[in-house]
């Protein structure tokens, strides 16, 4: 018995295979890619370095000056921040009454989103630019509409509209940004916002209702906290979007403007190309730190859910 057990063995051992020595898969494409890339960067690492077109020293010097920090501060940064808010209270506000019951609700954000995704918001800006051409003698009266009129009816004559606004200073500068920026940004966010919406799933909003929630209440507390983690990521790339769409300001025109203040250094100097280096360098770091902010509230509203993971195989 032990003969043969051990026999049994030895022929096991002796018909079951060594260590396999694989070879890998030789990949020649990425390889020559790989050195083609590697060359081309270093080219791209030498030119910045050695081509006196760049002109760093003069580059730096352009950032550092006050008039392009407050360009960058006020009307790149606040323009973008404040017509965010605008386009997101807009959008998630038009995106509610596209799904509503109401056909007149319903049809009335569907002709705004039509609207305004149609028309380029460089030619939307010169438009608001011009709006003072609706207004009589290019005044906003602040008070009392047809004041005149009412006045005439008592047989009295003056105003009832104490103050006025020149329409055309208003609309070409800080506030007829952010209303051209953010009008605009809301047609865009609509959708986005009534993609994450419809992502939810409908028994939410009924289990809210069964709780006793009327539909704005369900909306607020339950559906569009659900709705976020759909809706951050594209919220974001609009986010850089609305940021490098500043440099469309010039259309109202707006001079306090990061690309302005650097074009008008560069058209005094005579040198375009190291201003325009300057806005990249600029736009590059802004837009790195907006990435990393957007990864993170990613992040924090993704937080319970388990993303589909992918891995790739070599083979």
């Amino acid at each position: 018995m032990t003969t043969s057990s051990t026999n049994t063995s030895s022929a096991g051992a002796a018909e079951r295979p060594g260590t396999i020595d694989a070879i890998p898969v030789r990949h020649p494409g990425r390889t020559i890619a790989s050195v083609i890339v590697g060359l081309l960067v270093l080219m791209l690492v030498h030119q910045l370095a050695t081509n006196r077109g760049f002109d760093w020293p003069f580059t730096i010097l352009a950032m550092r000056q006050t008039p392009v920090f407050m360009g960058f501060v006020i009307g790149t940064c606040l323009v973008t921040v404040l017509s965010m808010v605008l386009g997101v209270a807009g959008g998630v506000l038009l995106a509610v009454m596209r799904m509503s019951p109401n056909k007149l609700l319903s049809g009335v954000a569907f002709a705004y989103a039509w609207f305004f995704r149609s028309i380029p918001r460089y030619v939307l800006l010169m438009m608001m630019g011009a709006l003072g051409y609706f207004f009589p003698n290019a005044q906003i009266g602040i008070g009392i509409p047809y004041d005149q009129q009412i006045l005439h009816l008592f047989g009295l004559s003056g105003s009832l509209q104490p103050w006025h606004l020149d329409a055309n200073r208003l609309f070409s500068g800080f506030f007829g940004a952010i209303i051209g920026l953010g009008m605009s940004e809301a047609a865009y966010m609509s959708e986005v916002a009534r993609a994450g919406i419809l992502s939810v799933d409908r028994g939410q909003l009924e289990a809210a209702t069964a709780l006793g929630m009327n539909r704005n209440q369900a909306m607020r507390r339950i559906v569009l906290p659900q709705a976020m983690r759909v809706i951050v990521p594209p919220m974001g790339n609009e986010t850089i979007a609305m940021f490098k769409d500043t440099s469309l300001l010039s259309a109202l025109p707006l001079t306090t403007e990061l690309l302005w203040q650097l074009r008008l250094i560069g058209t005094n100097w005579y040198k375009m190309m190291p201003v325009y280096v300057a806005a990249t360098l600029y736009y590059l770091i802004t837009t790195t730190i907006l990435m990393i902010g957007q990864s993170w509230l990613e992040k924090r509203f993704g937080r319970g859910h388990s993303p589909l993971s992918y891995t790739g195989s070599d083979h």
